[in-house]
């Protein structure tokens, strides 16, 4: 299982939002530069970068904080935020960026997103799909649809995007724990698929836990931010 770090921008700060709500922040000390130099010296491979007013706007906000870390450091990169088209989608693989994560699009626009499944490799593409209830939820979460979690990995699938992140809406930013039937119910259905769990994470026997699931992948944030999670500890677990 490999564990990848969170670092969430906004205005040029780390910040973590709970629940994504723009209006419950919580600010960060370190420089989002200095966070991924942290990682790396722990022997972290990947960094989860997301651009939240990106995410709000359309406009990349953080492309410059990434280009950074990606030149001086030797981690790979899977970002997310403000990714709405092919061009936007091309402007971040141009600067070195290893994955793009795209959540709504897939959803709202689908075909754009199966345009830039077909102009880049499926493999570098990492779908997020924000789930409530079994259902997904778009636009931040502000949006609600008819579309069960299930069914949309299929139609990722179908386009052979096999990395599908997953966040437990109710979990995020709550330090409460992962929704573990969640995971294993998607894994029992889709063992094809290259899984990475967010969302709940709060302290390392959630991870141990979790990798016993033989899941791919997991995304760590507020738990390492707010010192639930040792990083020495958390790296002897990650591949």
């Amino acid at each position: 299982m490999i564990v990848i770090p969170a670092i969430d921008i906004l205005d040029n700060k780390i910040v973590r939002l709970t629940r994504g709500n723009f209006n419950n922040i919580t600010y960060y000390r370190n420089t989002p530069f200095q966070q991924a130099q942290l990682y790396e010296s722990h022997g972290f491979g990947m960094v989860h970068i997301v651009d939240l007013k990106g995410a709000k706007t359309g406009k990349f906000t953080a492309l410059e904080i990434a280009r950074k870390i990606k030149t001086e450091t030797k981690l790979k990169i899977e970002f997310g935020g403000g990714i709405r088209d092919v061009k936007t989608a091309t402007e971040l693989f141009s600067t070195g960026i290893d994955y793009i994560i795209i959540g709504s699009l897939s959803v709202k626009n689908k075909n754009e997103f199966e345009l830039i499944v077909k102009n880049n490799s499926p493999e570098k593409i990492v779908n997020a799909i924000d789930v409530e209830d079994d259902e997904v939820k778009i636009t931040g979460w502000t949006e609600k649809t008819s579309v069960s979690v299930y069914s949309h990995i299929e139609y990722c699938l179908s386009l052979g995007v096999k990395k599908v992140l997953c966040t437990d809406i109710s979990k995020d930013g709550m330090l409460v724990g992962l929704n573990m039937e969640l995971y294993k119910n998607i894994l029992i259905r889709f063992p094809e698929i290259e899984l990475i769990a967010s969302g709940g994470i709060r302290d390392i026997e959630d991870v141990k836990n979790l990798k016993e699931t033989n899941i791919y992948g997991v995304v760590i944030g507020k738990a390492i931010y707010e010192d639930r999670i040792d990083l020495k500890e958390l790296a002897k677990i990650a591949l």
